[in-house]
């Protein structure tokens, strides 16, 4: 059992949980993540850990609630169990230095980028944070970016905050008024990694992005969570989660995410407003 220290509502929806768990705090990476198990019967969810303090032996995580398991992650509050937790997983991210970089945050994936940002500040590089959300409210760790970053753009899709457009706008922006950039790292939803890879394409950046498939075992072994990265097949648990944004075939990743799309909607607003017992 692992305990749940600290728990904040980041945005509607989004939730940051702070979780006693010290060998994953000793040995995580950026880019790397958790298999969860909120209780005994529930199902396995990765999560990115978005920081970790081998100090305090502790990890955070960040997780939007869009199912069942998630819905019984929010309810959950300090002092409450999680009955287990895998990790770390996946191969770390690519870490190094560039020079002038840019970290791409689009949604939730916006706190997914935080650890990536620190670590490539801590070795030297610029870093810029490009940062997106639908609305206002649904913007998170924006602050806390602003603290590692050493330029940060902020947009929304209804202007109600910062440039209203993409992230991949503002990218496009930014790219033809500076042209020393190195390297971009992007999470978010499908279609707006797969909008900066196209961004960066022509002009040779170097461009990672962080796939989210399904996932299940999150050890190689059940192969849920294939993609085609240049034409081979890959799993995001050990050949990823981290993947050159140019050779990643985002169209399949966005199919096969949909494959319990409708299950998913239908077993949310089934449970919605129920109690756990956890």
């Amino acid at each position: 059992m692992y305990t749940i220290l600290d728990k904040v509502q980041l945005a509607e929806g989004i939730f940051k949980v702070r979780i006693d768990a010290p060998l994953v705090a000793k040995n995580w990476k950026p880019g790397q993540f958790v298999v969860l198990m909120v209780n005994e019967a529930g199902e396995r969810i990765p999560l990115t850990i978005v920081d970790g303090n081998s100090n305090d032996c502790t990890i955070s995580l960040v997780f939007q609630v869009v199912g069942r398991t998630t819905m019984l992650l929010a309810s959950k509050n300090a002092g409450d169990k999680i009955f287990s937790i895998l990790g770390p997983l996946g191969r770390p991210s690519e870490v190094k230095k560039y020079g002038d970089v840019v970290v791409v945050g689009g949604g939730v994936g916006v706190a997914e980028i935080f650890p990536q940002a620190r670590a490539l500040k801590s070795l030297g590089n610029y870093v810029i944070g490009v940062v997106g959300a639908r609305t206002y409210s649904r913007l998170v760790l924006v602050e806390e970016l602003k603290s590692i970053c050493d330029e940060i753009h902020v947009c929304t899709d209804d202007g109600s905050y910062g440039y209203r457009g993409f992230v991949s706008d503002l990218l496009k922006r930014l790219l033809e008024k500076k042209d020393t950039i190195g390297y971009v790292y992007a999470v978010g939803p499908v279609q707006m990694m797969k909008a900066v890879s196209e961004v960066t394409r022509d002009r040779g950046i170097r461009t990672f992005v962080s796939a989210n498939p399904i996932m299940i075992d999150g050890t190689g072994m059940c192969g849920v969570c294939r993609v085609i990265v240049g034409g081979e097949i890959k799993f995001a648990c050990i050949d990823g989660p981290d993947f050159d944004a140019h050779l990643l075939d985002f169209d399949t990743l966005e199919s096969r995410l949909k494959t319990y799309t409708q299950r998913e909607s239908e077993v949310y607003q089934k449970f919605k407003g129920c109690e756990y017992d956890g």
